[in-house]
């Protein structure tokens, strides 16, 4: 082999396989093909170099480029701030208002049946005997009792991480279990509208049911609605299991079970603003008004949040997947 001849012929693409290692900015479909097929060819020229003419500064040179060549090609993507940015405003987004035809019935029944229990509990003395004893009642209910004193009982901080941490579980529960065919999912939703048409009837039936609405609204409407995005979220999988559609049931499970993860972090960011409000605007000396408003505002917020962004997003073909170099490619299947 003529060292110099063959260093003059290949020169100029080891060159290029040394720029497009060091190119910081995101590169093309095309440069990534570019650079898997240079560095082969460069790993080849090694190879050639070592067993027939090896120069100890071009093997040097060589063997450099082909280990920087075999990480950038092998190597997982790494995660960065413009994939936090990019999550926050089109996946997350994108994937709550995709599963608002879940979510959004789930909501307004939800809040019906929290209704209906609530006057049933306050229009029935006899069912709101059997929940407890007059004197028992009446300290849940009297001003400046439990239902009261629950907002204002610890330390607003330490009050916002329990609230916080509490309503992260139920939503990851919903999330992750909403798998077994959405029934995990049912039961949170009965145990959280039951435990609130409670307060509600019985507040009711005590003739405070304006103290009542005022202590739940200003977190509540957030907070909720975080619920409801999660269970909605957590059904959707269930009936996946049910009926994939048109995909193969391992590939829709595995979509719809990465963007649940997704919707796991953006709602924990959700429900952390909802326990911020409940730890420090519900129990603070505001007007009720003022802290209501303050409650209207958050939720308004964050739907125009879903629906601005997240349309955009669903348009541009968004579905709060994963990045598609990160998702395993799917098998083809018969139509």
């Amino acid at each position: 082999m003529d060292l110099d001849v063959f260093v003059s012929a290949h020169r100029p693409e080891w060159d290029r396989l040394e720029e497009l290692l060091r190119r910081r900015r995101p590169r093309t479909g095309a440069e990534v093909d570019e650079l898997v097929t240079l560095y082969q060819r460069t790993a080849t020229h090694l190879s050639q170099i070592q067993s027939s003419a090896p120069d100890p500064a071009l093997t040097a040179r060589l063997t450099s480029l082909v280990a920087r060549g075999r990480s950038a090609v092998t190597s997982p993507r790494r995660s960065s701030w413009r994939d936090a940015g990019h999550f926050l405003t089109a996946g997350f987004p994108a994937a709550c208002y995709r599963t608002a035809r879940w979510w959004g019935p789930t909501a307004v029944l939800s809040v019906l049946l929290a209704a209906v229990i609530g006057w049933w509990v306050g229009t029935n003395p006899e069912v709101q005997a059997l929940i407890g004893a007059p004197d028992e009642l009446r300290q849940l209910t009297r001003p400046g009792g439990e239902y009261e004193t629950y907002y204002s009982s610890n330390p607003a901080a330490s009050f916002a991480a329990q609230v916080w941490t509490n309503n992260a579980q139920a939503a990851a529960i919903c999330l992750i279990f909403g798998v077994l065919l959405g029934i995990p999912v049912l039961w949170v939703l009965l145990l959280n509208m039951a435990n609130l048409g409670l307060g509600l009837g019985l507040m009711s039936a005590a003739g405070r049911l304006d103290v009542f609405l005022g202590l739940v609204l200003p977190h509540g409407l957030l907070e909720l609605t975080a619920v409801f995005v999660a269970a909605g979220t957590g059904l959707r999988l269930g009936w996946t299991v049910i009926d994939p559609g048109p995909r193969r049931r391992g590939d829709a499970l595995a979509l719809e079970g990465r963007s649940a993860i997704g919707m796991a972090v953006g709602l924990a960011l959700v429900l952390f603003v909802s326990g911020v409000i409940e730890g420090f605007v519900t129990p603070s000396g505001l007007p009720t008004w003022a802290r209501v408003t303050i409650g209207v505002v958050a939720e308004a917020a964050f739907l125009a949040y879903v629906v601005v962004l997240g349309r955009r997003a669903v348009r541009a073909g968004e579905t709060g997947d994963v990045e598609a170099a990160d998702r395993p490619a799917p098998l083809p299947t018969a139509a």
